[in-house]
């Protein structure tokens, strides 16, 4: 087991079967960490309103939670758009943070790292434009996303049917060549680490588009958990205050299509 100082991890949404669960709960026993970051979306409750959908797995992720906190691990639960906290302790949470147990829930954590450099720990659906605009068009784009997973979860299928061992994503290749999303997440990145710089912070940590990344924008670091959906992916501070991304589902510290769709990011907006 390899212990850090805090582990990060968003967008699990459990709850659906696009979550990947197994590689999530192989993930959760093999670290172990003294501060826990459940950073938004860990639940779906738009999916289980829509249709419920809660294998025995699902509860053994929050049962493993739960244990970690039993035996010493703080965990606190940032608040998210698709979690139940967003729509039964929105009010509540606006005199302070909430605790449940072992558990404590917030909006937003400022996490100190080693070298006493401030980062704000935010899900970051407050700053999505497009969900504060045009939530229908947002509820769209998710059905869509869905739909696009569960096309991948055949390809995958029909792959290792046919002995190909790649892990081949067409939500991750869409996501490659359309200029549009692009732009927004080179936007989305630009407006968080501003936001984290007006309060005065060196960095910001922060979930919500599904997308890991480690970078620096005008001075500010912005680091992003990613997901369980498609990339199995957390975000993990070392003793020594490194800060690193991992991707479970390879073992790899750094995934190339991350590194390819920043730099296509960067290009697009530079192009305009």
């Amino acid at each position: 087991m390899t212990r850090y100082r805090s582990i990060f991890i968003s967008d699990v949404h459990l709850g659906t079967r696009d979550c990947r669960v197994d590689l999530l709960l192989d993930f959760l026993r093999e670290t172990d960490c003294d501060t826990l970051y459940l950073v938004g979306d860990i639940l779906d409750f738009w999916q289980l309103k829509r249709n419920w959908f809660w294998p025995e797995t699902h509860s053994t992720v929050i049962q493993k939670i739960l244990r970690k906190s039993r035996h010493g691990t703080k965990v606190v639960y940032i608040q998210g758009n698709h979690d139940p906290v967003h729509f039964f302790l929105d009010k509540v949470l606006e005199r302070g943070n909430v605790h449940f147990g072992d558990l404590e829930i917030a909006r937003e954590w400022i996490h100190q790292g080693v070298d006493g450099r401030q980062y704000l720990v935010i899900h970051g659906d407050a700053f999505d434009l497009c969900l504060k605009t045009l939530p229908w068009l947002t509820r769209a784009g998710d059905w869509g996303y869905s739909v696009l997973l569960r096309v991948n979860q055949i390809l995958c299928f029909v792959n290792r049917l046919l002995g190909r061992t790649s892990r081949w994503s067409l939500s991750r290749a869409v996501k490659n060549r359309v200029k549009k999303v692009t732009r927004f997440i080179g936007e989305y990145e630009g407006i968080l680490a501003m936001a984290a710089k007006n309060r005065g912070m060196d960095g910001v940590i922060c979930g919500h588009i599904h997308f890991p990344a480690s970078l620096e924008r005008d001075g500010v670091v912005y680091l992003n958990t990613g997901d369980w959906v498609e990339h199995g992916s957390a975000l993990v501070e070392s003793h020594s205050g490194r800060f690193e991304i991992l991707l479970w589902g390879d073992r790899r510290p750094r995934d190339p299509d991350v590194t390819r769709l920043r730099e296509r990011s960067l290009e697009e907006m530079a192009g305009g």
